[in-house]
């Protein structure tokens, strides 16, 4: 089974790939969409195609987004993160793409069994459970993959791998 995870954003979006076979994940690609600075929908646009994209040349069976938070200090980015969430979310119907969605909390739990880990927890864990030599580049591509390694362990493939 094929997961792309998506660590949504407007100015830098993540997406990690894994592929899962007899019971171990394997990374396949990272990366990140980077729109335009410019007008939204400009920039939504971007974001879409280049999901799209993503999505047309990986062929994942299923997309782990993460989802809003409950709470922003700022409601402003609760909207363009909502807005962001939905061009990804238009890009994985269109193709085909089933998408599930986890809280930080879920997938900090999932990988490091403590829902209010620290980011470097969580690359650790994303390191160590896909065997990479070195932590990904860029923190919104190391978030991406702990969605998709949340969404594996999770769907039953993970379930006691820790």
């Amino acid at each position: 089974m094929r997961i792309l995870g998506i660590d949504p954003g407007l100015v830098a979006c993540g997406y990690g790939v894994i592929d899962v076979a007899n019971g171990r994940p394997r990374f396949v690609e990272g990366g990140l969409v980077r729109p335009t600075r410019g007008a939204l929908p400009d920039r939504l646009n971007e974001l879409f195609a280049g999901i799209a994209e993503v999505i047309r040349d990986l062929q994942p069976a299923v997309l782990a987004l993460e989802d809003l938070y409950s709470k922003y200090r700022h409601p402003r980015t609760a909207i363009l993160m909502g807005h962001a969430r939905g061009v990804i979310c238009l890009a994985a119907a269109q193709g085909a793409i089933e998408t599930v969605n986890y809280p930080a909390s879920e997938v900090k739990r999932a990988l490091t069994g403590n829902g209010r880990a620290s980011k470097a927890q969580i690359h650790a864990m994303v390191r160590e459970r896909l065997c990479l030599a070195a932590m990904p580049r860029s923190e919104h591509v190391s978030d991406a993959l702990a969605l998709a390694l949340c969404h594996w362990g999770r769907c039953g493939a993970g379930r006691g791998r820790r």
